[in-house]
Order: structure tokens, then sequence, then C-alpha cells
């Protein structure tokens, strides 16, 4: 099976030290957040997770405990954009995340590491011409450290319309003149774009637009074949494969203002001063009224079907 870390918050950038002793317990619990008295638990076994996928705009906190990962199979997403603090006022300096993104690849390979440019909005500092030079110059460093850049441009979501009030949706003629840009510049770097959830449109210049988290991606992490349970993707547009997702919305302080996973600031500085490292939960602990529901769980791989990359 498939364990995800990255569509509710940024686990290694601020809970690694908390799922590091979730792997060396085995174990991870996850309140629902529709129904909070529910919670589930996972074992976090290789024997029964064939791949850990983490999102992250920062992935060094996690390095120290990359032995911990070392019998699992991974695929990291890095973000790295050309924003500045009034957009992502806690996302670490990008000349060293770029440096971390060279380390991580190195240490995991490079079919388990992928780069997103994303969100893409337009604005009078953020200009077309502004994201042009930016993806060219990020790309040209990441060369040879990943095959998959993925881009998507800004959703107004109810969430990024309160934190980001003054932002604009993104016009199809200007998807279409950075698309076809941003697919030349990562094809002159090795690399394959992948629009997120952003239909067709870019297909006939050259981008993936299959999907930006598929089982494929993942079998070629691993090297091995899944024979993974048929899975809607999070939106009808969307065909990765998510699930299982064992982190917890409002609990990100990255704190970008394009977020669709936090609300306001203040309940997400809340939320997280409930931390607890040692908990079995992300946030707070387990109560005596939770229902405790054990996942069923079991490996993936087909060891009866060959692997062809």
């Amino acid at each position: 099976m498939i364990i995800n870390t990255g569509q509710r918050t940024d686990i290694p950038a601020f809970y690694a030290e908390w799922f590091a002793n979730r792997l060396r317990e085995g174990f991870v619990c996850v309140r629902n957040p529709y129904d909070p008295g529910r919670v589930s638990r996972y074992r976090l076994d290789p024997a029964v997770v064939d791949v850990i996928g983490f999102c992250t705009k920062n992935p060094a906190p996690m390095f120290p405990y990359m032995d911990l990962l070392s019998d699992y199979g991974q695929y990291w997403f890095v973000t790295i954009t050309p924003y500045g603090r009034d957009i992502e006022p806690n996302v670490p300096d990008k000349h060293r995340l770029i440096d971390d993104f060279r380390t991580l690849s190195g240490i995991v390979g490079i079919r388990s590491a992928g780069w997103r440019y994303d969100p893409v909005f337009i604005s009078d500092r953020y200009t077309e011409e502004y994201h042009l030079r930016a993806f060219e110059k990020i790309a040209s460093a990441l060369d040879g450290c990943t095959e998959t850049a993925v881009i998507s441009f800004i959703d107004l979501y109810p969430k990024v319309r309160r934190n980001f009030p003054e932002v604009k949706e993104v016009t199809k003629e200007q998807r279409l003149r950075l698309g076809r840009e941003f697919i030349r510049i990562a094809a002159a770097h090795g690399m394959t774009l992948r629009p997120c959830a952003e239909g067709d449109e870019l297909a006939p210049y050259g981008a993936d637009c299959s999907g930006c988290m598929k089982i494929s991606d993942y079998e070629k992490a691993i090297g091995r074949r899944l024979n993974a349970p048929a899975r809607k993707g999070a939106r009808a547009e969307c065909a990765c494969y998510l699930a299982c997702d064992i982190g917890a919305y409002n609990t990100c302080r990255h704190l970008c203002r394009y977020c669709y996973a936090n609300a306001e600031s203040a309940e997400v500085l809340a939320q997280s001063r409930l931390h607890d490292p040692k908990s079995p939960l992300l946030i707070g602990h387990l109560r005596n009224d939770d229902r405790i529901h054990d996942v069923p769980q079991k490996s993936w791989i087909d060891d009866q079907m060959s692997f062809v990359c």
C-alpha cells in the first residue's frame, strides 16, 4: 500500500521528529477531519507499506532520519517557487532549497524526486517574464536531479480567496504562453512537464497531462509493479493516486497565502501548539472516547508482473 504525508500539511518541514518517532514505533494514528471521534491507525512497516509519498517545501529536517526510511519505497515532491516572503513568509531561502533538492536526489535517486513549481499566478511583481526567468534558473540548477517538473495555475478556493483576496485567475492565453515555454525549458533540462489538474490544453505542446502522482511514478521509484486497487483522484480533474494521508489540516506553518489546506494563520498557530512529537497523532493526543479503527493493510507489490522502465 501507499502512505501519503503531504496533502494536508508539510510533515518533513515541521514534524520530522514526530514522523521519525512514528517510524520507530511502527504505527501512526490519524484523526478523521470530518468525524473527529474516528481515528484510523496504520502500521508503518515495509512489509505492508510499499511506498511513502512526500510533498514538501523543505525536505532538510528529514535528512537526519533518512536511515529510518531506507527499507521503504519513497517518492518525494519538493516545491520550489520564485515567490518572496510576501507570498511564502516561512519558506526557506530558495537557493538553499535547490541545494537540498540536489542532496535529496542523491539519497533517494532521480526517479524518486520530482520538482513542483506551483501554483503559478500573475501579478505586477510576478509577471510572465519573471516566471520564465525563474523557471529557467531553477530548472538549470536541478538538471540531472529529476525527470519531472509539475506546474499548476492557481485555483481560487474559498480559503485562497480569504487569505489572498487580491489574487486573480490566470487566463487561458497566459496559461498557454507560459505552458509552452515551461515545456520547452523543462525538456532542455531533461524533464517532462506535467500540469497538475489542468486538463489537456498543454498536451499538444508536449506536456504529459496524465497526472502528476500516478501509480506508474511509484512503480518507477521502487522498480516494482504495484497491483493497486482503483481509486479516484481528489478532484474530478485529478488523476493522481492519493490515499491514506497521515497529515492534518490547519497545521502547516509555511503560511503561504495561496494555501488551500490552511484556514487563518491564528488557527494554524493554535493547532501547532497542540503538537507533541511523542503522540501517535500529529495534533493532540488520543481520547478515551475515540473510536480507533485499524486499517486493513497489505503489500501491493505484484511479483508475477515484470517491471519495464
